[in-house]
C-alpha cells in the first residue's frame, strides 16, 4: 500500500465532521474533569487488573482521585504499553491536553494529572473536546424513566434502552420506576402496552432516533399470546424476585415482541446488540466481568426479522467470531443492517478484519461504520481517529490500488460508511 495514498485519503477523511450513534456519555457531564475519569474507564480497570493489580487497590471504597491515578500508572499500566487502548490514552494526552509523552510513568503522571485539571476546568470543555474529535453530536443511552432534562438534544441525542423493560420487570426497583412514570400499575398486556407506547411517544416527541438492547446469547425472540403474558405479569408482579424463570422468559419475549412493533409504529431503528454473557468473572472489577459466548448464532433472529420488514435493525455482535454470520444476514435481508465494532471487537486488527469482511460482501448503503461506546467525551477523538485509519488503508489498498478506483469515488465509499448512512438510518428515523 503506498503510504502518500494512505495519507491523502486519511487526510479527507479526518476533515469529516461526524455523528457517533451509539455511546453512554451522561450528557449532564459529557466530559472528564480530572484524569481519573479517564483512567478509571473500564477498559484500563480490567487491563490492570488482568495483568495482577488486586481488584482491591483499584476500588478501594474511598479512594482519593490522585491516589487511584498513581497506583494505575504505577502498578497496572507498565504491563499494557502494547496495548490498542494504551494508545488511545496517550493520544488523548497528546491532542486534547497537549502533553505528547511516549509513556505515562513514575516521572511524569504527576504533570499529566495536573494539566488534565488544568484544562478540564475550562466552562467550554466539553465543546472543545468534540470539536477537536470532529463530532457534531453522539448519541446517548437513556434508562425508560430518563426526564430527559438539562442538555441540547441536537448536540446529545436520546436513546431508548429497554434492558431494564425486557429483563427486569420481576425487580422490585424497575416495578417501582415504571410505575412512577406511568402512573399506574400495569396489571395486564394491554395496560403495559399502552404504558410501553407512551414511553415511546415520550421519547421521539424530545427527538429519540433509535431504540436498543443488549441481549444475551440464549434469548430467543417470538411472539408471546397475551394469555400467557398476562399470567407472567401476574407472577412477576406479584411475587418479584421469586418469581419463575419461565415467567420471567415469557414476558421478557412478549415485551421484546411489543417494542419491536413500536418501533415500527414510531418508525424507529432498534439497535440490538447481540451476545453478551453476563457476570462471567465475578471476581473482576466494575464492567469487566462479562464476556461473549460463542454459542450464539444470529439464526434465533430470523424469525424477528421476517416478521418486521420494515424494521430498520442496527446490528452488534460482540466478538468477530460471529462477524461472518452477520455479514451474510445483512446480505439477504433489507433491513439488517452491520452497527460498528462492539467491545472486545474494537480493537485494530478485528476492526480492520471484520470492515474488510463487509465491504466485500455487503452493500454501501448499509454499513454504518463506527461508533465509540464511550463514557467520556475524550474518547471520542482516539477511537474515531483508529477507525478512520484502518478505513483509509483498506480503501487505499482493495480499491483504488486493486480495483482501480479513483481516490474520489473510494472516498465517496468513505462517505456513506461514516457520514450519509448515520443520516439514512437514524436521522430519516427522525424526520420522516
Amino acid at each position: 500500500m503506498s503510504a502518500s495514498l494512505h495519507a491523502e485519503l486519511l487526510q479527507e477523511i479526518n476533515s469529516w465532521t461526524l455523528v457517533d450513534p451509539h455511546t453512554h456519555i451522561n450528557p449532564l457531564a459529557p466530559a472528564s474533569t480530572n484524569f481519573v475519569d479517564l483512567l478509571g474507564y473500564h477498559y484500563y480497570t480490567e487491563l490492570a487488573h488482568s495483568a495482577g493489580m488486586p481488584r482491591a487497590r483499584i476500588e478501594e471504597p474511598g479512594i482519593d482521585p490522585k491516589e487511584k491515578v498513581r497506583r494505575l500508572v504505577l502498578e497496572g499500566l507498565p504491563h499494557l504499553d502494547n496495548t490498542a487502548q494504551l494508545a488511545w490514552l496517550l493520544e488523548i494526552c497528546d491532542k486534547l491536553l497537549g502533553l505528547p509523552i511516549e509513556r505515562l510513568e513514575a516521572s511524569n503522571w504527576e504533570q499529566v494529572y495536573d494539566r488534565a485539571l488544568e484544562v478540564m476546568a475550562a466552562p467550554d470543555w466539553a465543546q472543545q473536546v468534540l470539536d477537536r474529535s470532529r463530532l457534531s453530536a453522539v448519541f446517548l443511552t437513556n434508562d425508560f424513566d430518563d426526564p430527559l432534562q438539562g442538555f441540547d438534544t441536537r448536540t446529545y441525542i436520546p436513546c431508548l434502552r429497554t434492558d431494564d423493560l425486557v429483563f427486569n420487570l420481576w425487580q422490585p426497583s424497575v416495578q417501582q420506576r415504571l410505575r412512577r412514570v406511568a402512573g399506574r400499575e400495569p396489571t395486564s398486556p394491554a395496560r403495559l402496552r399502552e404504558i410501553l407506547d407512551g414511553r415511546f411517544a415520550f421519547f421521539t416527541e424530545r427527538g429519540a432516533r433509535a431504540c436498543a438492547i443488549s441481549l444475551p446469547p440464549d434469548f430467543t425472540p417470538h411472539r408471546i399470546p397475551d394469555a400467557v403474558a398476562q399470567s407472567a405479569l401476574d407472577e412477576l408482579w406479584t411475587h418479584g424476585p421469586q418469581s419463575g424463570r419461565d415467567a420471567r422468559q415469557n414476558l421478557a419475549a412478549w415485551v421484546f415482541w411489543n417494542l419491536t412493533e413500536l418501533c415500527q409504529a414510531y418508525r424507529l431503528p432498534f439497535d440490538l446488540m447481540i451476545g453478551v454473557r453476563r457476570q462471567v468473572y465475578p471476581g473482576g472489577v466494575f464492567q469487566g466481568q462479562d464476556l461473549y459466548d460463542s454459542r450464539v448464532s444470529l439464526i434465533q433472529y430470523a424469525p424477528l426479522w421476517n416478521a418486521f420488514p420494515k424494521v430498520r435493525f442496527p446490528v452488534s455482535v460482540l466478538a468477530s467470531v460471529t462477524n461472518q454470520e452477520l455479514v451474510d444476514y445483512a446480505w439477504i435481508f433489507p433491513n439488517v443492517i452491520p452497527h460498528g465494532h462492539w467491545w472486545y471487537s474494537n480493537t485494530p486488527s478485528f476492526v480492520r478484519r471484520d470492515l474488510e469482511a463487509r465491504l466485500e460482501a455487503v452493500p454501501r448503503n448499509k454499513l454504518i461504520g463506527y461508533y465509540s461506546d464511550m463514557y467520556k467525551l475524550e474518547f471520542g477523538l482516539p477511537k474515531f481517529s483508529m477507525y478512520r485509519r484502518i478505513l483509509a488503508g483498506l480503501l487505499a489498498e482493495r480499491y483504488v490500488i486493486e480495483r482501480g478506483w479513483t481516490n474520489d469515488r473510494a472516498l465517496e465509499l468513505a462517505k456513506d460508511i461514516l457520514v450519509r448512512n448515520v443520516q439514512r438510518v437514524f436521522g430519516e428515523a427522525a424526520t420522516d
